[in-house]
């Protein structure tokens, strides 16, 4: 099943996401993660999944997947964050369609420098000792580039 955080059902909407993941054949499994198609450039454009032009270039719909509170019978949300990324890693080596989501250096700086020279929107700092919480939390902080300016994709955030 594929569920959003506000409950809504896409099972019917991403099935060949949905045969990727009942071809994991594990007993029990929570991933938790996004749908997110990328351009030629490997940069996501979320706004895709509702409308392409049928001239850009794109993935299909890609789970990427940044946590797992569960895991074959085991309750992992009280387990560091470094941890449940090896279960995450282990479990869907070799997919097609349901990916990690990419790591950037452990030094914050570095991670920075990566999102600028790759032309990303921002990214998540998370701490590898956090254990699993729903909602937001310090452990996990969003920073975006507040000038990101990327005139050969179309847009402009100020």
């Amino acid at each position: 099943m594929l569920v959003s955080r506000q409950g809504v059902d896409h099972t019917s909407r991403y099935p060949d996401i949905v045969a990727a993941l009942r071809s994991l054949e594990v007993p029990s499994l929570i991933l938790d993660g996004e749908i997110a198609v990328f351009d030629q450039a490997l940069i996501s454009r979320f706004e895709w999944l509702r409308r392409r032009a049928p001239t850009e270039t794109a993935t299909p719909p890609l789970f990427m997947v940044f946590d797992c509170p569960h895991a074959r019978g085991k309750d992992l949300r009280d387990r560091p964050l470094y941890v449940r990324r090896n279960v995450i890693e282990d479990t869907l080596d070799d997919q097609d369609l349901l990916l990690p989501v990419r790591r950037l250096a452990d030094d914050g700086l570095k991670a920075w420098q990566q999102v600028l020279e790759r032309g990303y929107e921002g990214l998540v700092a998370k701490d590898p000792t956090s254990l699993y919480r729903g909602g937001r939390t310090l452990a996990w902080l969003k920073v975006k580039q507040r000038d990101y300016r990327v005139e050969e994709r179309g847009f402009y955030k100020p």
